[in-house]
């Protein structure tokens, strides 16, 4: 599925494993993020979970979805604005945690009816509160220190576990349509010394996938020139050729020559 939701999980995703800078045997919150983005520049070696929310977003080209911070208390209350904020997670989602929401915030890229299943930044797998890198995590979604969601606009809607925001999940899509076959069947009027308009297909395909050249061609006469250019396709598909040089291409050789000439 290819939508804005799975777009910026997509990014933050591949960010996994990313670690901050170390000095003096610390972690010191030196990390690209707030380098790329445009006004967060300053926020470098400061916490910056939100920064890395701002950064998977402008990457993901859906910056105007998500609050462009390094406060978490400014992104609780930037979807609080827009009435997009609830206790329920969501894919795709900000989720805010400690008192607040001000404390640390991350993506929102599964749940169940137990737990929330996260893309976090300046976090870490050990328990320590001093946070290092880029790391997937998994909460209790009923636990005090998840504070709530906000719901970016998705032009697919959103998939929620809010029961007010049911009728906003995103549409199943219909299947793209396939194009229809450009393959045609031979018409068995087509055949040596004949005139048949198909004949001008034929030669077409035959000098499109080099059997050509087919001297006075392109016409409807399926003349000698037609003919030995027949035969060359035979020459290298013996398989469709049912005599030696054989001039008349049949029913499965025209359907493999439009193969070779490129339809589909």
């Amino acid at each position: 599925m290819s939508n804005q939701a799975q777009k910026i999980l997509g990014i933050a995703r591949a960010e996994k494993g990313y670690q901050e800078g170390r000095k003096s045997g610390h972690w010191n919150n030196d990390q690209k993020y707030s380098n790329g983005v445009p006004g967060l520049e300053w926020s470098d070696f400061q916490a910056w979970c939100a920064t890395f929310v701002s950064w998977c977003a402008l990457k993901a080209g859906v910056a105007d979805l998500y609050p462009r911070t390094a406060s978490c208390l400014t992104g609780v209350s930037w979807f609080k604005q827009r009435n997009r904020f609830s206790a329920y997670p969501a894919i795709g989602a900000q989720v805010f945690f400690g008192k607040g929401g001000g404390t640390h915030t991350g993506l929102v890229y599964d749940y169940d009816d137990e737990f929330v299943y996260t893309i976090e930044g300046n976090t870490n797998d050990s328990g320590s509160p001093e946070g290092d890198g880029v790391y997937e995590k998994k909460h209790r979604r009923k636990d005090s220190y998840v504070f709530g969601y906000g719901y970016p606009a998705f032009a697919e809607g959103i998939k929620s576990a809010d029961p007010a925001w049911k009728d906003k999940a995103p549409k199943p899509q219909p299947p793209a349509p396939q194009p229809s076959s450009q393959i045609v069947a031979l018409n068995p009027a087509v055949k040596p010394g004949a005139k048949h308009a198909q004949v001008r297909d034929l030669q077409r395909l035959l000098i499109k996938a080099g059997y050509g050249p087919i001297n006075g061609a392109v016409t409807d006469f399926y003349g000698p020139e037609t003919q030995r250019a027949v035969a060359r396709f035979h020459d290298r598909n013996p398989a469709y050729r049912s005599g030696l040089h054989d001039p008349r291409i049949g029913p499965k050789g025209f359907v493999a020559l439009q193969k070779q000439a490129g339809r589909r």
